[in-house]
C-alpha cells in the first residue's frame, strides 16, 4: 500500500491533539468514605460504569458497576468504597498526545480512563472512547478551512523563488528527559510546513516520523538535534544524537518492541511503534547506530510521490 495513502488524517492528528483538549473536565467523583449503596443512583442516573475515587484531589481508587453488583449479590452495601474499590488504577497524563490513550484503550479494552496533572498528579478529567471520536471530528473540521486558507498561498512557495538550486533547512534542538516540551519540534515543523503550502498527505507523514524520532531522542538519550530540508523535489529529515545507540536494529524494528525503561512507560512513552511508524511513513529509511557513541536517521519524503515505498536501509 502506497505510504501517502496509508497515512490518514486522523492517524495524523492522535500524534498532535492532547488528552486535555479531548477529556471531560466535569468528572463525577466519590470519596472513599462513602458507603457502596450510595452508588445506586449515582450510577444509575448518570449512566457510568465507573466512577474514580478521590481524597481532596488525589485519586485514590476506581469503583465500578462490577464491584457494585458484587457487593451486592454479597449483601454487603454498607461496606465503605475504600473497601471495595480497585486501587491498581491505570491512568493517562493531561499533557500526553492522544495516541497513548487510543493505545491504551486497544490493549486494555476498558471504556474510560482516568486524567490526571503531570505536575501534581492531582484528578484533572475523564477520558472515553466517545470523547476522542468527537475531539478528532471538531479539529478535522477546523483543520479543513485553515487548509483552504493557506492552499492557493502555498502552492507557489518554490516558484516564486529565483535560483538555480533551492534549498531551506530548518534545525531544532531536542532536550532529553524533558518530557513537557516533548512533540515541538515535530509540531513546529508541521506549522512551517502548512505555512509554506506543502500538501496536508506529506505533513501528516513527515509530523509523525519526526514525532517518533523526537521522543526516541527524549526517552532514551540526553539531547539531539532533529535538521529538515526542503526542496521542490522532497522534504529530508535528519535526526541525530549521542546517546547509547541501539545494540540489535533489526530487532528494534520490530513492532512493539521497546527498551523504555518502566518509568518512562509509566510517563506515558516508549510505546515500542516508533521505528516502525518512521518506516511506514517514509519513503526512503537510512538508520546507522553505535553504541556508546549515538545514532543518526535519515528519512525523505518525495513531494512528487514519483519514489516508491522503501523497505528499510539499515547498518
Amino acid at each position: 500500500m502506497d505510504a501517502e495513502k496509508a497515512i490518514t488524517k486522523v492517524q495524523e492528528l492522535v500524534y498532535e491533539i492532547k488528552v486535555n483538549q479531548v477529556m471531560v473536565t466535569d468528572v463525577i467523583t466519590v470519596s472513599p468514605h462513602n458507603l457502596m449503596s450510595e452508588l445506586r443512583v449515582l450510577l444509575h442516573d448518570k449512566r457510568i460504569s465507573g466512577v474514580p475515587v478521590v481524597e481532596g484531589t488525589t485519586l485514590v481508587g476506581l469503583v465500578s458497576i462490577e464491584d457494585f453488583v458484587k457487593c451486592l449479590s454479597e449483601g454487603k452495601m454498607n461496606n465503605l468504597v475504600r473497601d471495595r474499590m480497585s486501587r491498581d488504577v491505570i491512568t493517562l497524563y493531561d499533557d500526553e498526545p492522544l495516541v497513548r490513550a487510543v493505545q491504551e484503550f486497544d490493549r486494555r479494552g476498558y471504556g474510560r480512563f482516568p486524567v490526571i496533572s503531570r505536575e501534581n498528579g492531582a484528578l484533572v478529567g475523564v477520558i472515553t472512547k466517545g470523547d476522542i471520536i468527537r475531539g478528532l471530528l471538531k479539529r478535522i473540521e477546523i483543520d479543513y478551512h485553515e487548509e483552504e486558507i493557506h492552499r492557493y498561498r502555498a502552492s507557489y512557495f518554490f516558484e516564486d523563488i529565483i535560483a538555480d538550486k533551492t534549498t531551506l533547512i530548518f534545525q531544532y534542538k531536542v532536550t532529553g528527559k524533558d518530557f513537557s516540551r516533548a512533540g515541538r519540534t515535530s509540531s513546529g515543523l508541521k506549522k512551517t510546513l502548512r505555512r509554506m503550502g506543502i500538501p496536508p498527505k506529506i505533513i501528516r507523514r513527515i509530523a509523525i516520523a519526526t514525532y517518533e524520532a523526537e521522543m526516541n531522542i527524549v526517552v532514551f538519550t540526553d539531547g539531539g538535534e532533529i535538521t529538515a530540508q526542503v526542496t521542490p523535489r522532497e522534504i529530508r529529515v535528519e535526526a541525530v544524537d549521542s546517546g547509547p545507540g541501539i545494540p540489535d536494529i533489526k530487532k528494534a524494528m520490530e513492532p512493539g518492541f521497546s527498551t523504555a525503561p518502566d518509568w518512562v512507560r509509566d510517563l506515558g512513552f516508549g510505546a515500542g511503534m516508533g521505528l516502525t511508524n518512521i518506516r511506514k511513513c517514509a519513503d526512503t529509511m537510512h538508520l546507522e547506530s553505535t553504541v556508546g557513541k549515538g545514532t543518526r536517521l535519515e528519512i525523505a519524503v518525495q513531494l512528487n510521490g514519483a519514489v516508491k515505498h522503501d523497505s528499510g536501509d539499515h547498518h
